[in-house]
């Protein structure tokens, strides 16, 4: 298992993890920054401090109460939906390529494509927040035209890993791709 260490398009480290189990199967998993715990902590104060502020005004102690409520609420929902740990792409020549995105609470969501839909894996560009940012991406078969997509498929949507991290990526993709069209 080799790592390198990386920077996302936020410009935020992340770490990509490579392991090759055979010529035909790699997998790939790009680790996101951990959950910082100071702009937690400036997210609570601030709506403790608008509660507390409506107490003061009103006198009335269900306003402290809600906040708490709805602080323990919106971090449950934030690490069980949002905030994503890692993200892994495993790429079997002769089976398939798995997306697997991990979030901080535990729970995976986990996408299968067969081999026999793929019909290329590319770079490709996006105009985000100004700026131009390249992503990794599957072009899926479209089985009514031979030559044509039916689907783009991004990859890594979560860490959005610079550059030089996807052009590592995407030429070991190609050339579990290549042998599998020899």
């Amino acid at each position: 298992m080799e790592e390198g260490v990386y920077r996302a398009v936020s410009g935020g480290r992340i770490a990509l993890q490579r392991r090759q189990y055979s010529a035909s199967c790699r997998e790939f998993s790009v680790r996101c920054p951990r959950l910082q715990l100071r702009s937690l902590s400036a997210a609570t104060c601030s709506v403790w401090l608008a509660a507390y502020g409506l107490f003061v005004l009103s006198q009335n102690s269900m306003v402290l109460s809600a906040a708490i409520f709805i602080t323990l609420i919106g971090l449950i929902v934030y690490l069980h939906f949002v905030k994503i740990d890692h993200e892994s792409l495993l790429v079997i020549g002769s089976l398939g390529i798995q997306m697997t995105s991990s979030y901080a609470s535990g729970k995976e969501n986990t996408t299968f494509i067969e081999m026999s839909q793929v019909k290329d894996v590319v770079i490709n560009e996006a105009i985000y927040m100004q700026k131009v940012i390249y992503y990794l991406c599957i072009l899926l078969q479209d089985p009514g035209e031979p030559h044509g997509v039916s689907e783009v498929v991004p990859l890594f949507q979560s860490s959005k890993p610079r550059l030089d991290c996807l052009v590592e990526v995407y030429q070991s993709c190609q050339e579990i791709l290549e042998q599998r069209k020899t």
